[in-house]
């Protein structure tokens, strides 16, 4: 064995498995009228609006955006801006 294989056969190296904590993994939705999350770079709040609630936000274009909780869901989700 060499010092270049040497050098990179140690666990350290040899560990490329990297995992990312997401709320959606762990916690439920914030449930609290007004509540805000982030997801995909962008915040989106709680509203509740006849009967319903809803997160609001924008889109990439600044639009209006409404999603319900199973789509921010899939969309994915954190209680702090990424990045």
């Amino acid at each position: 064995m060499n010092s270049w294989q040497a050098a990179n056969t140690s666990p350290a190296s040899r560990d490329t498995t990297v995992v990312l904590s997401t709320e959606t993994e762990t916690d439920p939705l914030p449930t609290a009228p007004c509540s805000v999350v982030w997801s995909q770079g962008r915040p989106y709040v709680l509203e509740a609006g006849a009967g319903t609630l809803r997160w609001v936000g924008t889109d990439h274009l600044g639009r209006p955006l409404t999603l319900t909780g199973d789509e921010l869901r899939r969309r994915g989700w954190t209680h702090r801006r990424a990045g």
